[in-house]
């Protein structure tokens, strides 16, 4: 619950959004638990790592091609020391700007060893953005 702690978990969101951007596979997929759980925004369930892998790597590659979204903490909320509940507004522009969906995640992080990882994901679509 330090500010080093608040910096990692603002790293972790940028990471994410990096990963995305550059349609990253690998980066996006080393930011979760082993045991992780990722409910997409069309309600898709993944358990674990491998699944999100595997589904990571048929969605991402092309993804951006028509719009890309930007990735701005909301709120952090310390559960424990080492686990935080992050919401996130997640905004999708088109190629020339303009704001097409948006987003909000929540992310239940953990910190293992030192580091904070993706525990228990839900992305959902914003209706009417």
């Amino acid at each position: 619950m330090s500010d080093s702690d608040l910096q990692e978990i603002r790293d972790v969101v940028a990471r994410i959004e990096h990963a995305q951007h550059g349609e990253l596979v690998d980066e996006f997929v080393a930011l979760f638990r082993p045991d992780a759980v990722w409910t997409t925004a069309h309600g898709k369930r993944l358990y674990g790592r491998d699944a999100i892998a595997e589904f990571t790597a048929r969605v991402l590659p092309g993804a951006t091609a028509a719009e890309i979204a930007t990735y701005e903490i909301d709120r952090v909320v310390f559960l424990r020391p080492d686990v935080a509940a992050v919401t996130v507004r997640q905004q999708y522009r088109n190629r020339s700007g303009v704001e097409t969906t948006a987003g909000a995640p929540m992310y239940v992080m953990t910190k293992e060893d030192g580091r904070w990882l993706l525990a228990a994901n839900q992305n959902t679509g914003v209706v009417g953005a």
